[in-house]
């Protein structure tokens, strides 16, 4: 990240609210926006969902294999700029949530794996999107089984060392370079 996009991000930050201390205590990693995202799958709203070229290529031969196997699922978030995060921030500010619960639910900007291009919320018709019922589906069994073949782990499970939610929904791919690790 240059000067410039530190410089940025740190006004974005300091505009929500979200502080030097309370980033140290939250413990994130950094995430860098990705520098080239392509569309992975386009959702029923027409809207594109981007990835970087090789989890796109991943997400939609796991999408393949899985409906192979009766499973359908479908990506209802992918790849978010710094500005995508900050709104989703400041609609959590605007129902005067408390920022610690914000931090429970969002990333801030600068710190989602959204950026990365590598992230997707996945889910299956019958469900409400990005809610813990997911689990409960033929897909996030399917995902439990098979994901890791496709390079997709997933990101917050119960009790998570970094305080979100619980999120079954929530999948980044990791390339073969990164060791399966994050």
């Amino acid at each position: 990240m240059s000067i410039i996009e530190e410089a940025a991000l740190a006004g974005l930050l300091a505009e929500l609210g979200i502080t030097p201390p309370i980033l140290a205590a939250k413990g994130l990693p950094p995430y860098a926006v990705a520098p080239e995202v392509v569309a992975a799958e386009t959702g029923g709203d027409d809207r594109e969902h981007l990835l970087v070229p090789a989890a796109a290529r991943a997400w939609r031969q796991m999408k393949q294999a899985a409906a192979a196997d009766g499973v359908d699922m479908h990506i209802v978030s992918a790849f978010r700029t710094l500005e995508d995060q900050a709104d989703i921030i400041r609609e959590k500010i605007a129902r005067r949530m408390p920022m610690e619960r914000i931090l429970m639910l969002s990333a801030p900007p600068g710190y989602s794996e959204h950026h990365t291009g590598r992230a997707i919320d996945i889910n299956t018709p019958g469900c409400i999107p990005r809610e813990e019922p997911f689990e409960d589906t033929a897909a996030f069994r399917w995902l439990q089984r098979h994901a890791v073949r496709f390079g997709f782990t997933l990101s917050y499970p119960r009790g998570n060392a970094l305080g979100f939610i619980y999120e079954p929904w929530h999948w980044c791919w990791q390339s073969p370079a990164e060791g399966g690790g994050k």
